[in-house]
C-alpha cells in the first residue's frame, strides 16, 4: 500500500499549487468481506477528481458524495458503507473522511523516509459507527515523530475512540540486470504493479532512463562496480543474455539476502552457471544457490516478452507472499487470509 499512497502525496503536492482543497479517504475497518482491506486510502479533490480507491470501482461516488460536508465544515466523519446489499464482497465498510493539509516539514520527512526504504506507522483515531468529530484524525509516525495530516492538533483522544495502526513497509523494489527488450517489458510491467524498478545497463550499450517505461533508477556499471544493498522488499532478475555477464553478476550478489533473485535461462544454462560459481568459490553458501529460481517464472505458457514479464512477477509475488501457484477457483474457503 506504500506505493498507492506515495501517488496520493505526490498528486497533493501537484495541486497544491493550484490552491485545491482535498480530503482523505481511509477504510480504517471491516466487518466481512470486501475488495480491499483496511489500510487503503484515496483522496479526493475539491472539484471532485479522486486518486486512489477504496474498493473495486463501487464504493468511489458514496465516498465522494460523504466528502462534501468535510469540505463545507471541516470536521471529520466515519461512514458506513454496508456492501451486502448492495455489492457481492458481503461486507461493511468504515471509512474515515478527513480534511488533508501536511505541511511542509510532514511532506519532507515522508519522502526521506522513502527514499531511505524505511517502515512508518499510520494511527487513525475513529469510532466505529456513523458519526462526525473534530477528534477523529489520522497521524504519521516517521521517524519517531509524529504528524497530524490536517496541521492542526486534535483536542483529545479518549478511550472511546478506537485506534487503527498500520505499519507501512517501504515499496517493493526490482532490480533488473540486463537492458534487452525483455527487461524492458519487465520494467514496464513491474512499475505499473507499484515496484520501483532499477535496470542494470552495460556502460557501452548508450541505455537511458527514457528506453524503460516506469523506471525509477538506471545504473549503467560494469559487474565489478555493481555494489547492491538487497533487502526483505527487495527482488533481482539476473537476464544480461550473455552468460559470462550473468555468472559476474551472481558472484556480486553472492553475500546478498533479498527477498527473490531470478535467473533467465533454462536449467542447463543455470546448471553450468551453478558449476561455475562451485568452481569459482568453493565455500560459495548454499543457501544463496537455494534461493535463485532459475529458469525464473511460472509455467503459464508464456512465449512473448509480455507474457514472460506476467510469468516472472507472478512467480516473484508467490515466493514473497510464501504462496504454492494454484487456481483460485479450487481453492476451498476465502481467497484472502
Amino acid at each position: 500500500m506504500t506505493h498507492e499512497l506515495k501517488t496520493i502525496i505526490q498528486q497533493y503536492q501537484k495541486r497544491q499549487e493550484q490552491g485545491q482543497s482535498a480530503v482523505l479517504a481511509t477504510v480504517v475497518a471491516l466487518d466481512g468481506s470486501s475488495y480491499r482491506r483496511p489500510g487503503v486510502r484515496m483522496l479526493i479533490f475539491g472539484n471532485g477528481d479522486m486518486v486512489g480507491a477504496v474498493s473495486g470501482g463501487c464504493v468511489e461516488k458514496e465516498v465522494l458524495r460523504q466528502a462534501s460536508s468535510v469540505f463545507s465544515s471541516n470536521v471529520s466523519k466515519i461512514m458506513v458503507y454496508d456492501g451486502r446489499y448492495r455489492l457481492g464482497c458481503e461486507g461493511v465498510l468504515y471509512i474515515l473522511l478527513e480534511a488533508f493539509r501536511p505541511d511542509e516539514i510532514l511532506l519532507t520527512q515522508f519522502w526521506e523516509t522513502i527514499d531511505t526504504r524505511e517502515s512508518f506507522f499510520i494511527e487513525s483515531f475513529y469510532k466505529k459507527e456513523h458519526s462526525e468529530s473534530r477528534d477523529y484524525h489520522s497521524v504519521f509516525n516517521l521517524n519517531d515523530t509524529s504528524f497530524y495530516i490536517n496541521n492542526e492538533t486534535p483536542k483529545k483522544v479518549t478511550n472511546e475512540v478506537t485506534r487503527f495502526k498500520q505499519e507501512m513497509h517501504p515499496s517493493f523494489q526490482l532490480i533488473i540486470i540486463g537492458g534487452e527488450h525483455d527487461a524492458v517489458q519487465l520494467c514496464k510491467y513491474a512499475s505499473l504493479t507499484g515496484w520501483e524498478v532499477t535496470v542494470v545497463v552495460n556502460p557501452r550499450e548508450e541505455k537511458t532512463e527514457n528506453d524503460f517505461p516506469g523506471i525509477k533508477t538506471l545504473l549503467s556499471v560494469e559487474p565489478d562496480a555493481f555494489k547492491p544493498k538487497l533487502d526483505e522488499q527487495t527482488a533481482v532478475l539476473v537476464m544480461t543474455h550473455s552468460f559470462s555477464k550473468d555468472l559476474q553478476f551472481l558472484i556480486a550478489l553472492k553475500e546478498e539476502k533479498g527477498a527473490y533473485i531470478g535467473l533467465l535461462g533454462p536449467q542447463k544454462r543455470r546448471e553450468k552457471l551453478f558449476d561455475e560459481l562451485l568452481e569459482r568459490y568453493p565455500d560459495i553458501s548454499e543457501y544463496y544457490l537455494e534461493q535463485i529460481h532459475g529458469p525464473a517464472g511460472i509455467d503459464i505458457g508464456a512465449e512473448t516478452p509480455q507474457e514472460i514479464a506476467v510469468s516472472v512477477l507472478s512467480e516473484i509475488l508467490a515466493v514473497v507472499n510464501k504462496k504454492e501457484p494454484a487456481l483460485l477457483k479450487d481453492k476451498v474457503g476465502k481467497i484472502h487470509v
